[in-house]
C-alpha cells in the first residue's frame, strides 16, 4: 500500500490513512467522513483536478444498511447492429447492455457497500441501474465493483464475468476504462482472449453542477467501431 501524503487535499475533516483504507467514522447518514479507495486509484495529481461534486460522490463509504440513490434519466441509446446481438447473447449474464436502441426515459442507480464481496476478505460496491421501458418492465443491471486485480478495481455482472478497470481523469470528469475481460470460478481466474473480448468498456462520470452529472457508456470494438452508445443525467440525491 501507498501512504497518502500529508498535504493532501482531502477535506479538512479526514484523518491521515494509509490509500484504500477508509476512515471509518460514521456519520448521521450512515456514510464515514471519507472512503480513500477510488482517491487511491486515481492518484493525488488527478484527483486534485476532479471537481468537489465528484470527489464527494467517490469518497462515501456506506455501511451496511445504507444505500444512495441517483434519480435522473436517459437522454440517449444507440446500438449498432453487432451491438444489438451482443446485448442480446449478453442476457445470458445478466444483461449488463442496454436492450434496446433510441431507448430514453426515467432511470434510478442504487449504491450498496459489500464488504466481503467475493469471499477472501474483499471489499466493494454493488450498482443497481434501473431505465424504465414503455410497455414493459424496467430494464435492472446489477454490477460489482471490486477493489482487486491487476489494476485495483474488478466490476463483475454475473456468472463470473468481469472486467479491469483502470480509474483516471480526464478533463475534470472520472473515467472507468476497460483493460482487460475475466472470468472467476471460485477461486481460478482466467482472461478472456482478446478475440473474445466485446471491445473496450468506458464509462464517464461528469459533473454538470448544481448537483447534476451526466454518465455515458460507450462499448467500442477494435474493428467494428461503436457497438452501444449510452448517455444519461443523474441527479444527487
Amino acid at each position: 500500500m501507498i501512504a497518502l501524503p500529508s498535504r493532501s487535499t482531502a477535506p479538512a475533516n479526514a484523518v491521515p490513512a494509509m490509500a484504500g483504507t477508509p476512515d471509518r467514522r460514521p456519520s448521521s447518514t450512515g456514510e464515514s467522513v471519507v472512503d480513500l479507495r477510488f482517491r487511491a486509484l486515481v492518484g493525488e495529481e488527478s484527483w486534485a483536478r476532479l471537481p468537489a461534486a465528484v470527489q464527494k460522490r467517490f469518497s462515501k463509504r456506506l455501511s451496511r444498511d445504507a444505500a444512495v440513490v441517483y434519480a435522473g434519466e436517459v437522454l440517449e441509446t444507440r446500438l449498432s447492429r453487432v451491438g444489438r446481438i451482443a446485448a442480446f447473447l449478453a442476457r445470458a449474464i445478466g444483461a449488463p447492455l442496454p436492450l434496446e436502441n433510441g431507448m430514453t426515459g426515467a432511470a434510478v442507480v442504487t449504491v450498496t457497500e459489500a464488504e466481503g464481496l467475493g469471499g477472501q476478505g474483499m471489499s466493494g460496491q454493488c450498482w443497481t441501474r434501473m431505465y424504465a421501458r414503455r410497455g414493459r418492465f424496467p430494464q435492472v443491471i446489477h454490477s460489482a465493483k471490486r477493489f482487486s486485480g491487476p489494476t485495483g478495481l474488478e466490476e463483475y455482472v454475473g456468472y463470473g464475468v468481469g472486467m479491469s478497470l483502470a480509474v483516471t481523469e480526464r478533463e475534470g470528469a472520472l473515467v472507468f476504462r476497460s483493460t482487460r475481460y475475466v472470468l472467476a470460478i471460485g477461486r481460478l481466474r482466467m482472461r478472456l482472449p482478446r478475440l473474445l473480448e466485446p471491445g473496450r468498456m468506458e464509462v464517464v462520470h461528469k459533473d454538470e453542477g448544481g448537483g447534476a452529472f451526466l454518465f455515458t457508456l460507450a462499448l467500442t470494438h477494435p474493428w467494428l467501431g461503436e457497438l452501444v452508445y449510452q448517455a444519461a443525467r443523474f441527479r444527487d440525491a
